[in-house]
């Protein structure tokens, strides 16, 4: 779990970090100034509660300060809340094994699904991954529900996922490049700007304090109809087959 942080050392560079990182041939005039103009920890400057950047909201979002994240069907009659960090490993492996059957069941209207983002390793091992790269994945969700889903995918995956004690999503370069895997976002120029911009770091910032204001303390945590999902070990579901089975069997008990 990602509250459950194994002690490492986090390495950390100057070039290209934090939000608006970048040649200068991708540069573009954002909100609050030229890009990468943001804070120190990579967030982009004021959080959206009176500073210097405005709280802007995805499409696609709903709910205070448009938080919320909910896919699939209006009147699908059950609702999957998954909690996750993009920065953590164990949520990586929960997005590599089970993301596929999710994104099944959302298109079988077996559930719509509430996302909630936390930045619990950006506090325990330091630096802003976890939170710039949820501003992205708001740029993702600005262009399709189903961008945000292969762009997560693709943050998620074993071939771009770092490792714990390193902050690659801290770097906006990576995450435009990993952006390349999703045909949507390939030559979007809007989403692009975006990520240099740090146009969702207010929105990003706000989605973290509803994660904190949840009372979940870590990730990832699956909850079918607000009670968590357990797989045969007693913890989440690690695979396609132990989630199915743990659905199926929460819905025939209803």
């Amino acid at each position: 779990m990602a509250a459950a942080v194994v002690a490492g050392v986090l390495v950390i560079t100057d070039d290209g970090k934090g939000s608006g990182a970048g040649s200068a041939a991708d540069a573009v005039q954002g909100p609050s100034g030229p890009a990468g103009s943001g804070g120190p920890d990579g967030s982009g400057g004021s959080d959206g509660s009176g500073g210097s950047r405005k709280l802007v909201t995805p499409a696609h979002s709903s709910g205070p300060d448009g938080t919320t994240v909910v896919i699939g069907e209006a009147g699908a009659g059950h609702t999957l809340d998954l909690y996750e960090d993009l920065r953590c490993p164990p949520c990586a492996a929960f997005e590599q094994g089970v993301g596929p059957a999710i994104a099944e069941d959302i298109e079988d209207g077996t559930y719509k699904v509430s996302f909630h983002f936390a930045a619990i390793l950006d506090k325990n091992l330091g630096g802003s991954g976890s939170t710039n790269a949820l501003s992205a994945l708001g740029a993702a969700l600005d262009v399709s529900t189903d961008a945000f889903l292969d762009y997560k995918a693709a943050l998620m995956s074993a071939k771009h996922h770092p490792q714990e004690s390193e902050d690659s999503f801290s770097d906006d370069d990576y995450l435009l490049t990993v952006s390349q895997e999703v045909h949507a976002l390939r030559t979007n120029a809007s989403f692009r700007a975006a990520v240099r911009e740090g146009t969702y770091d207010p929105w990003a910032k706000k989605a973290v304090a509803a994660f904190d204001a949840s009372g979940v303390s870590g990730t990832p945590t699956v909850e079918l109809d607000g009670s968590p999902l357990r797989g045969s070990g007693g913890s989440f579901p690690v695979t396609a087959a132990e989630f199915r089975e743990a659905v199926n069997q929460r819905i025939k008990d209803d």
